[in-house]
This record gives C-alpha cells, structure tokens and sequence, in this order.
C-alpha cells in the first residue's frame, strides 16, 4: 500500500516529467505520402502521420513523395518532393505566443503557412536557404532551394 505523502510525491515527479517531453515536441506529421523519413540523433526513423517532429529533426522526401507538418504554433510546412527540411530550433510558448523558429531546407521545396509565432513576434521566425536566409512577417510562401 503506498502512503499519500509517497503518493504525491510520485504524482508530481510524473507531472514535472511530462512538461519537458512535451516542450522538446516541435509539431507533428498531419500528411505522409509516399517515402519521407526523420533522421533524429543519427537514427533514420520513416515518418507516420501523427508521429512527432522534433527540434534538430532532418525530414527527407524522396523523389515522388512529400510531407505536411504541422508546428505547435500552428505553423503549416508542407515538403515536396525530393527536399530535405532541417528544424534548428523551435520553442513556443502557447500563453504569450513567444518562442523561436529557425528552419533549414537544404534542397527541394516548401510551402509555409505563418503560425502564431510568425503573427506575434515575426523576428523570431527564420527560413534559411543555401544562399539566403527569409525573416517573416505572417503571411504564405514558397521556398525553393538547389541542393545541399
């Protein structure tokens, strides 16, 4: 039998744990067709509508697939095709609607919808391309670049 002191105590422990997984989620795969895979931490992992995506995640597509993301800020990614996406930071915080993005797409193409981060607090939003690198002001666009 644990004692109610014990209780609590296991009860918070578990309740502070699930804050930091939650936090270290970026978005969510909403749409996968065809091969997309996630590299995370060196580990090639194929992505599954409802799985998660992650700061410092690599998203691959192959040449006649393509994939939709969708951040915790309600930012929309859309990858085409043959591109390779890169998230390098993302925070967010739901009450004051602060928090960063940084991206990479490192060949192919991407569609952005603006979430909330990009309406509240555009200077904290970053697109980066081989050869530029996009500040946002929340709106939808398209990104293209050559190759890694």
């Amino acid at each position: 039998m644990i004692k109610s002191g014990m209780m609590t105590c296991l009860l918070v422990a578990f309740c502070a744990a699930v804050p930091a997984q939650a936090e270290q989620r970026a978005g969510t795969f909403k749409v996968v067709n065809g091969t997309v895979h996630v590299e995370r931490a060196g580990v090639k992992e194929v992505a599954q509508i409802g799985g998660a995506v992650m700061q410092g995640d690599r998203v691959v597509t192959a040449p006649d697939s393509f994939a939709g993301i969708t951040l915790r800020d309600n930012t929309r990614l859309t990858a085409s095709p043959d591109s390779t996406l890169v998230i390098d930071a993302f925070s967010f915080d739901t009450t004051t609607h602060k928090g960063r993005l940084n991206a990479s797409l490192k060949k192919g193409r991407l569609a952005v919808i603006s979430g909330q981060l990009a309406k509240a607090n555009p200077e904290s939003v970053t697109y980066n391309t081989g050869t530029m690198t996009i500040g946002v002001r929340g709106t939808e666009f398209i990104l293209e670049a050559a190759g890694e």
